[in-house]
């Protein structure tokens, strides 16, 4: 029986490209029109999270705590036992990597309602280079008893995954990007946490990525139409939790899978993938992501392409993986 929310190959076309950044921003602003406990809080980088809309909208709302990240954690902890609703805004890195213990000691471990946004992920943030690059955070974040990982698509998903945390209880790390990307998703589609969204259905091989990696995914899609592959393409947005049925209910159908992602392969989305199948259903993968090293200056496009994890790493890791179907 074919989903009536999947689509053919040739149905995927871009409407537009925008930043999720752009997205994240969008859906904060609406979240503070609708919930008044919502509050921003940003760490000298109010402009590149784009919370400047909220931070016009409602001033007595946003917390501008400067270049303070731990402090900017410690204060979203506190504002949680006064029932708040604190979104956190920097880049990935200054996110995750700096600020661990706090995360780890007053977020987590506390269970506090803190929403951890963050922009600059991956290697597409660019001429930044490898300081700014953080390629390990997905992993850092997922092992933390009690937060919700998600990392949405496109500006439209951003958008509407930003809307759908602040009404989620407990602590969330949404990840995003800089760079423009198609904007392909439906714009009323709810967003529903731990709920994976097959885009294609197809019978040779599974495609599961997350974030920027979805549409390269689709173009791989589109290119192994045309050499007679067929393939399920799989948008994980939510990685942890990760939706387990929808895994092993595609990889019953055809057998291997390959995942991919703008991170290290070493504690992504494609380990949580394997761990899965290894526990439950062993089979044949293959993994498009950055091989345990740091990234470096250079433009979007031409880093994905020279750590291989753009749209023909896919192809050739799906040509890889079917033959050792069983």
């Amino acid at each position: 029986m074919i989903n009536p929310s999947t689509k053919s190959m040739k149905e995927f076309v871009i409407k537009d490209q925008k930043d999720t950044r752009s997205g994240f921003g969008a859906g904060l602003l609406e979240l503070g029109k609708t919930h008044p406990n919502v509050v921003g809080l940003c760490a000298d980088l109010t402009g590149s999270l784009k919370m400047n809309a909220f931070q016009d909208e409602f001033p007595d709302r946003f917390f501008q705590v400067g270049i303070a990240e731990a402090n900017m954690i410690g204060i979203a902890a506190g504002l949680t036992i006064g029932n708040k609703i604190p979104f956190t805004g920097t880049f990935a890195n200054f996110s995750t990597g700096r600020v661990y213990d706090q995360i780890r000691q007053s977020v987590a471990y506390s269970n506090k309602n803190v929403k951890i946004c963050a922009s600059h992920c991956g290697l597409t943030l660019g001429e930044d280079g490898a300081t700014h690059q953080i390629l390990e955070d997905i992993g850092l974040m997922k092992m933390l008893p009690n937060m919700t990982v998600i990392s949405p698509c496109d500006y439209n998903e951003t958008k509407a995954a930003t809307i759908a945390i602040a009404d989620h209880d407990g602590p969330v790390y949404l990840r995003f990007g800089r760079p423009k990307v198609p904007n392909f998703t439906d714009p009323d589609k709810k967003f529903v946490i731990g709920k994976a969204d097959v885009l294609t259905e197809g019978t040779d091989v599974t495609i599961i990525a997350t974030g920027h990696l979805v549409w390269k995914a689709i173009e791989a899609g589109q290119i192994l139409e045309e050499k007679g592959i067929s393939a399920e393409i799989i948008n994980m947005h939510t990685i942890k939790p990760l939706d387990e049925e929808a895994v092993l209910q595609s990889v019953n159908k055809t057998g291997c899978v390959v995942t991919a992602e703008e991170h290290m392969r070493n504690g992504g989305l494609g380990d949580s993938i394997a761990q899965l199948l290894g526990q439950k259903r062993p089979t044949p993968i293959e993994m498009v992501a950055v091989d345990d090293v740091f990234g470096e200056s250079g433009k979007g496009e031409e880093l994905l392409t020279k750590y291989n994890i753009n749209t023909p790493n896919i192809v050739e890791a799906v040509e890889k993986v079917i033959p050792r179907k069983n």
